[in-house]
């Protein structure tokens, strides 16, 4: 096949790149430049996409032999991820950018673009595998390495799309492993840190680069019941689950710290009280789509696990397909209670180690009653 490798300037895909060769597939390496203002992303080995990066990933494709190209998705970048993730914040709730960015970038323009110059697939450093079954569907599984697992981030993948994806680390025991093999082949990635964070917000100041873009207007900080007990610089600098930074001016009844339970953008105000009001008993999204074959009734309540963070356990969940006012909802309602989870993350639903599907968190219900 002819194959597009992506090529961040990482050690996994410039492994995965050389694995795509050596499979016998014909491949060519793109970087993708994400801003046209290289100050304005994180440098060194807290970045991502950064011009270093680029240039460790035209190192690894020299070595490895194959074609290499810079593409600027700097305008997508900035539309579908940047400015998403502000309005999400001023929304009052809580985005992934890494997420959008797979599901905008990654794996739509850049396979548009690809299956548009004629290329079969993209090919990914990310660990997860896809599995085709007697059918002849193409499913979304875990990576064997369950620590580096990263289906989760995957989750927003459609059908289409994992017809033309390949992922050669998935089978792959272990992170180190795949330094090592770095290292055999040479590539000066080899022992480069993992990026994290995100990369947008070049000091890590999320909410001194939301204040920027969003404005900071005092408000109010209530308690469960509207009782006002503290203000606020400005409402988009709060998450679900924060406790540090209230500066609450009433304290608690029971002298226990409290948290930020809802933000509600509309009226400036930021609502906490007790860690358990954290507590979830259902989440739901409208936006919500299938890695592969949709369940044959999704109506029926089914058994599922659920997982809302990359790096969190996946939960016993019960899930099904309701119809409502805004249109078809998936609604997940894990048999534990989800804690500190925010309207704008995303819930993907796993069958065994299969990708299911995912939604955007637009509803959460407490499992604890405001009156409790």
């Amino acid at each position: 096949m002819k194959v597009l490798a992506a090529m961040s300037g990482g050690v996994d895909s410039a492994v995965a790149a050389a694995r795509a060769v050596e499979a016998g597939h014909e491949v060519v390496g793109v970087h993708l430049a994400l801003s046209r203002m290289p100050g304005t992303l994180r440098t060194g080995s807290r970045g991502c996409c950064t011009i270093e990066d680029s240039m460790d990933a035209q190192r690894a494709a020299n070595i490895i032999g194959i074609p290499y190209y810079v593409w600027d998705f700097s305008e997508r970048f900035k539309l579908d991820v940047v400015d998403n993730f502000i309005e999400e914040y001023q929304a009052g709730r809580t985005p992934n950018p890494c997420m959008r960015c797979n599901e905008k970038i990654k794996f739509a323009a850049l396979l548009e673009k690809a299956i548009d110059l004629g290329f079969d697939a993209v090919v990914t450093g990310h660990y997860a595998k896809v599995v085709t079954d007697a059918e002849g569907n193409r499913e979304l599984h875990r990576a064997a390495a369950w620590a580096k697992d990263q289906s989760y981030v995957l989750g927003v993948l459609t059908a289409d799309q994992l017809d033309h994806c390949l992922f050669p680390l998935g089978d792959t025991p272990s992170k180190a492993e795949v330094r090592a093999e770095a290292a055999e082949r040479g590539f000066s990635v080899a022992s480069k840190p993992d990026s994290h964070d995100i990369c947008f917000i070049p000091d890590g100041d999320t909410r001194g680069w939301l204040a920027d873009r969003v404005g900071a207007e005092q408000g109010t900080i209530l308690d469960r019941s509207g009782a006002v007990i503290g203000k606020h610089e400005g409402a988009a600098a709060f998450t679900i689950g924060q406790r540090k930074g209230l500066n609450l001016g009433v304290p608690s009844v029971d002298g226990r710290p409290r948290f930020v339970l809802e933000i509600r953008p509309k009226d400036n105000t930021v609502v906490v009280g007790p860690r358990e009001a954290l507590d979830l008993a259902e989440v739901a999204g409208t936006r919500f789509t299938w890695a592969g074959l949709a369940p044959e009734n999704p109506a029926v309540p089914f058994d599922c696990h659920v997982q809302v963070r990359a790096h969190s356990d996946p939960m016993p969940a019960i899930a099904q397909v309701l119809d409502t006012e805004a249109g078809p909802e998936l609604v997940i309602r894990p048999t534990t209670p989800l804690n500190g989870v925010s309207t704008g993350q995303t819930a993907v639903v796993y069958v065994g180690t299969r990708v299911l599907g995912q939604c955007t968190i637009d509803r959460t219900v407490s499992a604890v009653p405001a009156d409790a």
